[in-house]
């Protein structure tokens, strides 16, 4: 039957022959992988079919099955045997004595046997009793006796498994959640169960029976390379240990990588993790497939038949806008039908970044459809693409399975290469709970929780995904890590103050912690080096968050209460140092000639004034003073802010507005709450107050604001003006006609931001107190600070708005009526009142 002829050998021999053909197969070195596993199973099947021969002459009524691992022909080195006596109901003592035969033998070979003696009756009702059963006799497989007899058992078990696939699938889903609970996740284990763990064996046992319920099928491509990859190391790990055991355990891992041809233990690891990371991605979209023909089972048929009638016998599904070309749907983010995407590089991360904000799965045909079409992202990256990039970084836990879906399908090294050399690397540390790649998402995760912390939460996500990027190279992982920080900033955009920064936060991740615990913090040598490291408070500020999202991302034994305040003191000292350097005053730049010529046409009628000015690229004079964030730019067709761009153009993503009004109470509330009502997403603005020409009298305030429509086209100049003047003169009830809005569309239950916080800056100004919001970004947002800093009476001097991905850093500088800086006590309190108005 085979080459070697190790099956006639066993047939001839009895269990001896069997014996000695089975250990010359397993030493075989020329055969490994599925065809061993093949030639085991044949050579086993044989010699079984012989002990059944020798063992009855009855050819009716009674059959020899193999069931589970068994059935599907996956013997391992040291894998147990598991069969099924089948017989009609006959004499119980002749069916005993046969499997005494039978069963005995195996045994007297040390080989583990999983067996039962049944009815075809008996066999169906113990499966619809024990979930596990059922699962094995889908599996059956004929080995000897009456033919007819396995066959008909084989399609009543699974004419029962169809027809009790919707009690039976989520019976099956609660069975793997609850192994994956109690033995962990595959990719990430430094001593994986190759069977039990999430990703493994038995994980991709459980699809081969979901896709045999005709319910759902789980994505194909990879899942057979992945299963056979883990039985191939599973192989290896029968034959280094001479024992039936599932777990790779530490000391046996070089062995194994030997026995595969691998280099080492790391690379053995990969690629388990690997092979588990495909088979948990296709159990992920599997099990919402089951959920999602479970819940349309579930909708009362006659309501069906009416839904199905009106659309031409199709089920309606509901779609709702989430992003420019995103919906919702099904509980799923899906393209619209609209999307293009050879024609828009940044719809991958932007679909990814909707999907996460509103804490929704991926959709595996939309990462598809992405992955074949979507054009590559031009260098630098588009300002869009940068915060398309912040925003999913931003949206905490649910970034993880929109980062695994882009993962899955390539997406991720597409668009940063220098990931590949991190994918599933595992971590030998103890402390590590994840492979390299998982942990810098980790960190991104934790440090969403604390962009309210820092003054650039853009700066601080991409320091949380690129500061173990250098583990992919031989050598210092942080000083490598510098240099590929270097390079993927700019790829991504940033300009080289801010790519300096991401460097020496990547250079630098580890220094806080380990001075603070390595360190005598009482020297003044100690403090000052880190000083000079870091460079600024800012970067400070942004390094000690850092530090604490990667050691809380790395494993509780990494952070606690004690190094938290070790760091925190390190912070505090550093901070003293770098403050007490002279710092020179920023100076307020001279405005413009079309800014002056607005403030002179809105003083003389009385009213505001508004100029759209299109871009394509960020004028030459708007780079922002060193301690502002970077003001992203913005694209819009050339000939009107308001019409659609060509085809060959540029995406119309915003303009640069620009209003001049009379200084008067109310401007900030009443102008950030026009562009609300017209849905225009505000990325950056600036107020400040602009003297008018020598000679005239009085004073006129300039707002410079980037606007962005959140959907369709931006509104016409003519209509925001006439609003903006009903909203000056109170004839228009803006917080009415928002509330409206937000009534008839709610906003949908997605991510937990983390809660605002207010400051107030200390030593910012000697002009003026300056009020500091970190916030989710929302539609709105800045009317209800302007109309929060109008009922506590201060006057805002300026105003500097930032959106960084999702969230909103904004800086007041206000005065009382008189023009000078609040006292601490007034200072303090109307920022809690501003941190609980952006709370109720």
């Amino acid at each position: 039957m085979t080459s070697t002829g190790v099956t006639d050998e066993a047939e001839d021999s009895g269990p001896g022959g069997y014996a000695a053909a089975r250990l010359r197969l397993l030493t075989e070195g020329a055969r490994s992988g599925p065809p061993r596993r093949r030639a085991l199973a044949e050579l086993t099947d044989g010699w079984l079919a012989g002990l059944f021969g020798a063992a009855t002459e009855e050819h009716t009524g009674i059959s020899l099955v193999a069931v589970g691992g068994y059935g599907r022909g996956e013997l391992s080195p040291r894998s147990d045997l598991d069969l099924l006596l089948l017989h009609d109901g006959r004499d119980d003592k002749a069916v005993a004595a046969l499997a005494d035969r039978l069963w005995y033998p195996v045994w007297d070979l040390g080989i583990d046997l999983d067996h039962s003696v049944r009815t075809p009756q008996q066999a169906r009702k113990t499966a619809g009793q024990d979930l596990k059963v059922h699962l094995g006799l889908l599996d059956a497989r004929h080995l000897a006796g009456d033919l007819g007899l396995t066959a008909s058992l084989r399609t009543a078990v699974l004419a029962d498994w169809r027809n009790q696939a919707p009690k039976r699938l989520p019976e099956l889903r609660d069975l793997c959640a609850e192994r994956a609970e109690r033995q962990g996740e595959l990719q990430f284990l430094l001593e994986p169960d190759l069977k039990e763990a999430r990703g493994g064996l038995r994980d991709a046992t459980a699809l081969r029976a979901v896709a045999a319920s005709w319910l759902a099928d789980a994505p194909r491509e990879g899942l057979a390379d992945a299963r056979r990859r883990l039985l191939d190391v599973r192989d290896a790990l029968h034959l280094a240990t001479g024992r039936a055991t599932d777990r790779l355990a530490l000391q046996e891992q070089d062995q194994v990588a030997a026995e595969l041809g691998l280099l080492d233990a790391d690379a053995l690891l990969r690629q388990v993790y690997e092979a588990a990371r495909v088979i948990s991605y296709a159990g992920d979209v599997t099990w919402r497939e089951v959920g999602r023909v479970l819940r349309s089972r579930s909708v009362r048929p006659r309501l069906r038949a009416m839904m199905n009638g009106r659309n031409g016998g199709k089920p309606v599904a509901e779609r709702s806008p989430l992003a420019e070309g995103v919906v919702e749907q099904d509980g799923e983010a899906v393209l619209a039908r609209t999307a293009r995407p050879e024609r828009d590089p940044v719809l991958p991360l932007r679909a990814a970044a909707a999907a996460a904000q509103a804490g929704l799965p991926l959709s595996r045909h939309a990462v598809r459809r992405l992955a074949a079409t979507a054009r590559p992202l031009p260098t630098p990256w588009p300002a869009e693409a940068r915060e398309q990039l912040v925003t999913l970084l931003g949206s905490g836990r649910p970034t993880v399975q929109v980062w695994e879906a882009l993962e899955a399908e390539g997406l991720v090294t597409r668009l940063l290469p220098d990931w590949e050399r991190v994918r599933c690397r595992p971590q030998r540390n103890a402390v590590h709970l994840w492979t390299v790649d998982r942990h810098l998402i980790e960190t991104a995760v934790r440090a969403a929780g604390f962009t309210r912390r820092v003054h650039r939460p853009d700066l601080l996500l991409i320091a949380a995904l690129l500061h173990d990027i250098g583990k992919g190279w031989p050598g210092d992982h942080s000083v490598a890590g510098e240099t590929i920080a270097r390079d993927v900033a700019a790829r991504i955009g940033f300009d080289g103050a801010d790519t300096a920064v991401l460097a020496t936060l990547v250079r630098h991740h580890l220094l806080l912690v380990e001075t603070a615990t390595r360190r005598d913090l009482d020297d003044p040598a100690t403090v000052r080096a880190v000083a000079q490291a870091v460079g600024t408070e800012h970067t400070l500020e942004l390094l000690h968050a850092l530090t604490e999202a990667d050691a809380l991302a790395t494993g509780p034994a990494a952070w606690s209460s004690w190094r938290g305040s070790l760091v925190a003191d390190l912070v505090k000292r550093v901070s003293g140092v770098l403050a007490g350097e002279p710092q020179p005053e920023a100076e307020t730049a001279a405005p413009t000639a079309e800014q002056e010529r607005l403030a002179v046409e809105a003083f003389r009628t009385g009213g505001p004034v508004l100029a759209l000015r299109a871009q394509t690229e960020p004028p030459a004079d708007s780079a922002p003073a060193p301690s502002s964030p970077s003001s992203p730019s913005f694209l819009s067709p050339p000939s009107s802010p308001s019409s659609p761009s060509s085809a060959d153009g540029p995406e119309p993503l915003g303009v640069e507005l620009l209003i001049a009004v009379p200084d008067q109470a109310g401007v900030l509330p009443a102008v950030a709450g026009v562009l609300a009502m017209h849905r225009l997403t505000v990325r950056t603005a600036e107020l400040r107050s602009v003297p008018l020409p020598d000679g005239v009298e009085g004073s006129v305030l300039l707002l410079d604001w980037r606007v962005a429509a959140q959907y369709g086209s931006l509104p016409q100049a003519a209509r925001l003006r006439a609003d903006l003047v009903r909203g000056l003169d109170g004839t228009l009830d803006i917080a009415a006609r928002l509330a409206e809005r937000d009534a008839a569309h709610p906003r949908r239950r997605g991510v937990e931001p983390p809660p605002p916080r207010v400051t107030v800056a200390p030593a910012a100004s000697r002009l003026a107190t300056v009020i500091e919001v970190r916030a989710q970004d929302a539609p709105g947002l800045l009317f209800r600070l302007g109309r929060a800093l109008e009922a506590a009476g201060v006057r805002v001097r300026s105003a500097h708005v930032s959106t960084l991905g999702a969230n909103a850093v904004d800086a007041f500088y206000v005065t009382r009526g008189e023009g000078t800086p609040l006292p601490g006590d007034e200072a303090a309190s109307v920022a809690r009142g501003l941190e609980e108005s952006l709370r109720t």
